[in-house]
C-alpha cells in the first residue's frame, strides 16, 4: 500500500518509517511534462529543482547513493508544494504524497543549522496557534494604528533585519475586529447543515472572510456551526514534514467536528481544505482514527465547493468592479477546483471578471515558503503582481488568504492601487447589496 512503512535497503538515506513509496516513484516516467509547470525550473532551469529532479534525487536516497546534506535537503526546502506539476502530469505521478513524506524524512534525519532551527521553531510557535496569534493582535494594532509601522518602513531599518525576518513584517496584515458567531440559522427554509473550519491566521487576522462565509451560507438556506474550540488543521506542519503535530492537529479537529453531525464541513482557506481532504491518508495508521478520518474527509468541502452544489437562492445585486482572479495552487492544483470559484463569481452583476496572465503559478505564498524561502517567494510574487497591474484590474480576487498577503505585499511595494478580497467577501457584498 502506498505510503506504509516499507522494508528498505540498508544503503538506503531514509529510514523505514513511510519512506517515499517505490510504487509511487515508478509512476514517474520521466517525460519531462511537469518542467514548464514548475515555478522553480520557471525561474532557474535547474533540473533539480523540478519534480522531475527531485524524484530523481528520491530514488537515488533510495538506493543509497545520495548523501542527507545541505546542498541535499536544499532542493527540497525549494519546492513549493504547488502541485503544479500533477496538473500537467500525464501518468497521473502523485507528487504531493511523494514530496511530504520525503520532507518527513528529512524533518527527522537532518539537522539543519541553529539559525535556520530557530526560526522554524519560531514560525511554529506562533502561526498555528490563534490564542498567540490573538496575543500578538493588540501589540499589532497599536503598532499600525499608530503608524510605527509606516515610520519604521520609511526610515531604512528593516533592512537590517535579516531577510527572513524582513519577509515576516512585510506579510503582517492589517488588524480587524470582525467576530465571527459561532452558531446561525439559515435564512429561509433549511437547506443544509454545515460546520465552518475558522483557520489559524485566518481566524485573527482574517475573521471578516469567516463572517462573510457564514452570512453567505445562511443566505443560502445553510444552518451554520463554527465551533471556537476547534484548533489548527496542521497544514503548515503538513507541508513541512512535521509529521506528529499533523496527526494531533488532525486528531483534534475530527474529535470537534464529529459532535455537529453536519452534512458539510466547509473550508474558506485553499491550504487548510487540502490539507482536511488528506486526513484519511495522514491517519492511515491510526487503528483510533482511520475509519473516522475517512467520514471526515468524505464531508469536507470548499466554500466555492459547498456554493456550487446549492442552487442560488438569494438575490444577487450589481458590484461594480473590474477584477482579476487568482487562482490558488491548493484550491486548483490539490483540489481540482477551478470552474466553481470563477462561476460563482460570474454570477454577480456589474462584476467584470479578467483572466489573470499565469493565474495557475504559484503566487510564492505556500503555506510558509514566503517565510522560509523570501527570495524565490519575492520573485514569484513580483512577477504575479506585474500580470495584476497589466490586467488594468482594480481588484485582486482569491480563495487563499495566503495568496492575498502575498500578492498585495508585492502590489505595495510597486505603489499600485490595487485592492485585494476573498472572493466569498465579494459574493457577500453583492447578496447584502454592499459598495465594495
Amino acid at each position: 500500500m502506498a505510503g506504509t512503512t516499507q522494508t528498505i535497503p540498508l544503503t538506503a538515506l531514509f529510514d523505514g518509517h513511510h519512506p517515499p513509496a517505490d510504487e509511487l516513484l515508478r509512476d514517474c516516467v520521466h517525460c519531462g511534462f511537469c518542467l514548464p509547470a514548475c515555478p522553480t525550473y520557471m525561474l532557474w532551469r535547474e533540473e533539480m529543482d523540478s519534480p522531475r529532479g527531485r524524484i530523481y534525487l528520491m530514488q537515488m536516497a533510495a538506493n543509497g547513493n545520495a548523501k542527507l546534506d545541505q546542498n541535499f535537503v536544499e532542493h527540497f526546502d525549494r519546492c513549493l508544494g504547488c502541485m503544479s506539476c500533477m496538473s500537467a502530469c500525464p501518468s497521473g505521478v502523485q507528487y504531493d504524497k511523494l514530496i511530504e513524506a520525503t520532507r518527513a524524512q528529512i524533518e527527522r534525519l537532518h539537522r539543519r543549522p541553529f539559525w535556520e532551527r530557530l526560526h522554524r521553531e519560531l514560525i511554529f510557535a506562533i502561526f498555528p496557534h490563534p490564542e498567540r496569534l490573538r496575543a500578538l493582535a493588540l501589540p499589532l494594532r497599536i503598532y499600525q494604528q499608530l503608524g510605527i509601522r509606516s515610520l519604521v518602513e520609511k526610515s531604512g531599518l528593516l533592512r537590517l533585519l535579516p531577510d527572513r525576518l524582513h519577509a515576516m513584517h512585510e506579510l503582517l496584515p492589517d488588524y480587524e475586529d470582525c467576530p465571527c458567531p459561532e452558531h446561525v440559522l439559515p435564512a429561509g427554509a433549511p437547506r443544509r447543515r454545515v460546520g465552518l473550519v475558522l483557520g489559524c491566521v485566518q481566524r485573527v487576522f482574517f475573521n471578516r472572510v469567516n463572517a462573510a462565509t457564514v452570512r453567505v451560507l445562511a443566505a443560502e438556506g445553510c444552518e451554520v456551526f463554527a465551533p471556537q474550540s476547534q484548533g489548527c488543521c496542521g497544514a503548515l506542519a503538513t507541508h513541512v514534514g512535521r509529521e506528529e503535530e499533523s496527526r494531533e492537529s488532525a486528531r483534534r479537529m475530527i474529535d470537534v467536528f464529529e459532535k455537529l453531525e453536519v452534512d458539510d464541513i466547509v473550508i474558506n482557506a485553499a491550504g487548510c481544505g487540502s490539507n482536511l481532504k488528506s486526513y484519511a491518508h495522514i491517519l492511515r495508521d491510526d487503528p483510533q482514527y482511520a475509519e473516522r478520518a475517512q467520514r471526515f474527509t468524505a464531508k469536507c468541502r470548499d466554500i466555492s465547493e459547498s456554493l456550487a452544489s446549492l442552487k442560488p437562492t438569494a438575490e444577487r445585486h450589481p458590484v461594480q468592479l473590474r477584477a482579476v482572479y487568482q487562482d490558488s495552487c491548493h484550491l486548483l492544483h490539490a483540489q481540482g477546483l477551478r470552474h466553481q470559484p470563477r462561476s460563482l463569481l460570474r454570477g454577480i452583476p456589474g462584476l467584470e471578471l479578467v483572466e489573470l496572465q499565469e493565474s495557475h503559478v504559484c503566487c510564492g505564498s505556500a503555506g510558509v515558503y514566503n517565510l522560509i524561502e523570501p527570495d524565490t517567494a519575492h520573485q514569484l510574487g513580483e512577477r504575479k503582481a506585474a500580470h495584476v497591474v497589466r490586467s488594468k484590474a482594480e481588484a485582486l480576487i482569491s480563495g487563499n488568504p495566503g495568496c492575498l498577503l502575498q500578492i498585495g505585499k508585492e502590489l505595495r511595494r510597486m505603489k499600485q492601487p490595487v485592492r485585494t478580497f476573498h472572493f466569498i467577501e465579494v459574493l457577500d457584498a453583492s447578496i447584502r447589496g454592499r459598495v465594495l
